[in-house]
């Protein structure tokens, strides 16, 4: 006979609490005895206050690997959106099923003809989203940004 039976989840111990608490004011007392050496090390630091200075270290420290991370999620969405710019957009083109192959025309007086060809055309030939007269050159050229 097989027991079942239910997880639980276990509620944290208020000693956890305390490790927590302890590790929290060390990491602030660490980081208030370096306030006045980084004042001294900046320049123009004296007449700041530490949370100034520790905004500011802060801020320094952030900004390089936001700049990374923004410029790697970039890359990647360029990459991602170049790949879907170059899927065709009909599935059925060049069969003979394609509901898009039909075109319909009409000219009147000698005014020059309308066709409904020039937007279906493409498409039905199995065009992709980067060969479109008017969206291909837009996509094409956000993708490419994105990928700088």
């Amino acid at each position: 006979m097989l027991k079942t039976g239910t997880a639980r989840h276990k509620a944290p111990a208020p000693r956890q609490f305390a490790r927590a608490g302890v590790l929290a004011a060390a990491v602030g007392a660490a980081l208030g005895s370096a306030v006045p050496a980084a004042a001294a090390a900046e320049p123009g630091g004296a007449g700041k206050t530490g949370g100034e200075i520790a905004a500011g270290a802060l801020a320094k420290g952030l900004v390089t690997p936001a700049r990374g991370t923004v410029r790697g999620t970039g890359i990647a969405l360029g990459s991602a959106l170049k790949s879907v710019n170059d899927l065709q957009l009909d599935p059925l083109a060049n069969t003979g099923t394609d509901p898009l192959d039909n075109s319909v025309g009409t000219q009147i007086a000698d005014f020059r003809p309308l066709s409904t060809a020039a937007v279906t055309g493409p498409l039905a030939r199995g065009a992709s989203l980067g060969d479109l007269p008017l969206v291909g050159p837009l996509t094409t050229r956000a993708t490419d940004a994105l990928r700088r």
